[in-house]
């Protein structure tokens, strides 16, 4: 036993002596929203990083110095190219040369609200093929609490190699908020989970190198609970003031003005503020996760699925809302025209996972609807499935403006001139305070 634990250690210490001399090469599998502004930061410091990602497109960009990405700066990431510090392939065979490998591939939903970890176990399967003795492995992709230890390691482990003694594996979420500024990947708080002691170690000492804080914890499987919790509560928040704002909508009470009042409080409340439904990965998507791992302990996430399904309700209230309106102009929504502003599941980014959008969208076509829409960071925008109908970016211009019966602001980006918008607008529904500095045309403006 003490041999083994040594053997251990040795590769610890091979291993943690390369990144300390950033001579340690990382292979990141997975280059969207997480992955390829981890690459970067990683080749920023000086390692050697090598992206691996079966969209060739992506792959392909990121050779020519192209970003996909809006919190990546392209000129960075040209820089790191030409420099030989960061490039990206397609096939899965350089992960024998790499020393880390973070996965951070997605973690969807499928039918029935069940998780998918197919990306995870690919992902897993292709290292477990290459894997040599001495390598960390870290999950970033966020799942639920047991993944790492129940489908990760057995994978790993199925080649006769051990965890702590031969590689090292660990558990540590991405936090990635996509669009803000304030808060980048080197400046969030990484929580780092090991399977062993030593584990934790190695991959505390990988992140130490370019993230300001690392914050060790117990198991992959707490990280990974601590992952679910922080957007579970999140979910849990915003369902309260969307369940809030349909019962002030009712009542004739402006919702965006009580929450800015309470806001003035200064103890004992975080302002969440209301909107059109959650989207992003992580809101929609992590509570689900967690209520049906949940399962298998015989325990019944009540609260938790309320808050689903108050944050799905309010998706379909706003198509509630928008047909009250039309006919209070004598209009029906069956032949309106719609012009939709922003489809991205938040303000000044291009990413539309699990956006509210498209079931706003979808359901307003499926009244029969004449549905167009702008949005800046969106050019195209998949509206019926995977190979349904995809409708493409307007103009956005005064006759637009005037030509639609009403317009739906469902992403409040920076970029609109509201002002302008009500100015040449017949009747505009505001689903986000967009239009709260509008001076004329508040009479053509309904908020929820």
């Amino acid at each position: 036993m003490k041999v083994l634990e040594e053997q251990g250690e040795k590769f610890a210490k091979i291993l943690t002596e390369k990144i300390y001399s950033r001579l340690a090469r990382v292979a990141v599998i997975g280059l969207g929203y997480v992955g390829l502004p981890l690459a970067v930061e990683q080749a920023r410091i000086g390692f050697t990083v090598v992206g691996v990602d079966q969209d060739l497109i992506k792959v392909g960009q990121i050779n020519n110095g192209q970003s996909y990405i809006r919190d990546v700066p392209e000129d960075m990431l040209r820089a790191l190219v030409e420099a030989g510090n960061l490039s990206a392939v397609h096939r899965f065979d350089l992960l024998k040369e790499a020393d880390i490998i973070i996965i951070c591939v997605p973690t969807p939903l499928i039918s029935m609200n069940q998780p998918d970890l197919s990306f995870v176990t690919s992902a897993t399967k292709q290292i477990a093929e290459k894997i040599k003795k001495g390598q960390l492995i870290c999950l970033e992709s966020t799942t639920f609490p047991g993944t790492t230890q129940e489908v990760v390691l057995p994978i790993l482990e199925s080649t006769g190699l051990t965890a702590g003694r031969d590689f090292f594996l660990a558990f540590s979420p991405e936090r990635v908020d996509p669009g803000n500024k304030n808060f980048t990947t080197r400046d969030i708080s990484k929580i780092v989970g090991g399977v062993t002691p030593l584990c934790r170690e190695v991959a505390c000492a990988f992140y130490r190198q370019s993230l300001q804080q690392v914050i060790p914890v117990s198991s992959p499987a707490t990280a990974e609970m601590t992952k679910i919790f922080e957007n579970t509560y999140r979910s849990v928040n915003i369902a309260l003031v969307n369940e809030f704002m349909i019962l002030c909508d009712r009542m004739s009470l402006d919702i965006w003005e009580i929450v800015d009042a309470a806001a003035t409080k200064p103890f004992g409340i975080q302002t969440f503020y209301p909107g059109p439904g959650v989207g992003g990965h992580c809101i929609p998507v992590d509570p689900v996760y967690l209520a049906w791992k949940a399962k298998d302990y015989d325990f019944c996430t009540r609260f938790i699925d309320l808050a689903v399904e108050m944050n799905i309700k309010v998706s379909e209230y706003v198509v509630t809302k928008l047909i009250s309106i039309l006919n209070k102009h004598k209009k029906c929504l069956n032949g309106s025209r719609i012009l939709v502003l922003g489809v991205a599941y938040k303000k000044d980014i291009n990413d539309v996972r699990e956006t509210p959008a498209l079931k706003i969208i979808n359901n307003l076509q499926k009244n029969q609807a004449e549905v167009v829409y702008h949005d800046p960071y969106v050019p195209e925008f998949q509206v019926a499935g995977e190979h349904g109908s995809c409708i493409k970016s307007i103009d956005l211009n005064e006759e637009e403006l005037a030509r639609a019966d009403c317009i739906l602001i469902i992403t409040d980006h920076s970029c609109f001139d509201y002002q302008w918008i009500a100015d040449h607008a017949r009747l505009i529904l505001d689903t986000r305070n967009a239009t709260k500095n509008v001076q004329r045309g508040k009479d053509k403006i309904i908020k929820i």
